[in-house]
């Protein structure tokens, strides 16, 4: 892999550092496997956008190269604001070989997986499996760090894998070590996006870390969002199911925090924004419609969790096989001009 400019490097390193060094707090775009790929970063700036992308996790193991859809987020990243590149796996060999591809990318950070809930990821001792070894993660980290000398290295994690009481002595693995921005979910591996986010356990890391801490867990509004930075002090908030829902959801906050009224869409306006991400996600080779409709109900989980009938809406969704058939629910519940807050639960 031929190496870029030196500013192509130094440029995204340079917007990242003076984000974390700014007085406001940091807006990022948690990775979703499935979901924040190089179409979704395009729609989501449109609509203001996150101070910061991260990228899907790229598997690594033995024998892996860096995913392409990885690649093209980084080289293609079309946003202006600085991308993050995700990697999970547990052999710290074949995770510094990747990470030393990734630094010759125009990417800010590097960025190790350590909370996936995923069973398909954690039995594999992956993602958020890890955490039930922290000798396991204290070795991964040392070797990262050590490699890692171009750009920043960052880490997403969970509580813990099974009990709230596993977060201490994980705490203390992470603070011996000069990472550059710690992301806490704070909840555990088990306790999926079931229960209620811990952001006490968030206020411990920030007490207890060296570099900044992102509160990330249940974001979805801007009210909430300034109560999770009053509480946690943290230097910012990473987001996921709740942009997908509502991708005005970081403006609204950027609004709310200076003080203004937050503006929020009309029905239609989202069913615009549907009607687009359906265009952007549509794939260059292979299209099927059926398989696209299909694609569009795992964003339409969260969409549908703000509209004004969240079970109407989602029972006929989950129905619809055709394109036409799909967008004739989406005009029923959202042809209107009335406001729409977006929120759990549905209602202006």
């Amino acid at each position: 892999m031929n190496l870029p400019p030196a500013d192509v490097v130094k440029g995204p390193v340079a917007a990242f550092d003076a984000l974390l060094q700014g007085r406001a707090p940091v807006l990022a775009l948690a990775p979703m496997q499935d979901v924040t790929d190089l179409p979704f970063w395009r729609l989501l700036a449109r609509y203001g956008g996150p101070d910061v992308y991260w990228t899907e996790y790229s598997r690594v193991h033995a024998t892996s190269s860096i995913e392409r859809s990885i690649l093209e987020a980084v080289r293609e990243n079309p946003t202006g604001r600085p991308a993050i590149a995700q990697l999970i796996g547990n052999d710290p060999v074949a995770m510094v070989r990747a990470a030393r591809e990734l630094e010759k990318l125009p990417v800010a950070a590097i960025d190790l997986n350590l909370g996936c809930p995923a069973p398909v990821v954690y039995r594999k001792c992956a993602g958020g499996g890890l955490l039930r070894e922290p000798r396991r993660i204290d070795a991964l980290l040392g070797a990262l760090r050590d490699a890692i000398t171009r750009v920043r290295f960052t880490v997403k994690t969970r509580l813990g894998f099974a009990d709230h009481q596993e977060w201490e002595a994980l705490l203390e693995v992470f603070a011996r070590h000069p990472i550059d921005l710690l992301t806490v979910h704070g909840r555990t591996v088990a306790d999926m996006y079931r229960t209620e986010v811990r952001y006490d356990r968030i206020t411990q890391a920030v007490s207890a870390m060296k570099c900044p801490v992102m509160a990330n867990g249940n974001v979805w509004s801007p009210v909430r969002a300034a109560e999770v930075l009053r509480q946690t002090g943290a230097r910012g908030l990473m987001i996921g199911r709740g942009c997908i829902r509502n991708p005005w959801l970081f403006d609204q906050i950027r609004a709310h925090l200076a003080g203004e009224a937050p503006v929020y869409p009309t029905g239609r306006d989202v069913l615009t924004y549907v009607t687009s991400l359906y265009a952007e996600t549509v794939p260059v080779d292979g299209f099927s419609e059926r398989l696209q409709v299909e694609k569009m109900k795992k964003y339409m989980n969260f969409i549908g969790e703000g509209v004004e009938d969240p079970k109407e809406f989602l029972h006929w969704i989950r129905r619809a096989e055709t394109r036409e058939g799909f967008f004739d629910v989406c005009q029923r519940h959202l042809d209107h001009d009335r406001p729409m807050r977006l929120v759990p639960g549905g209602g202006a």
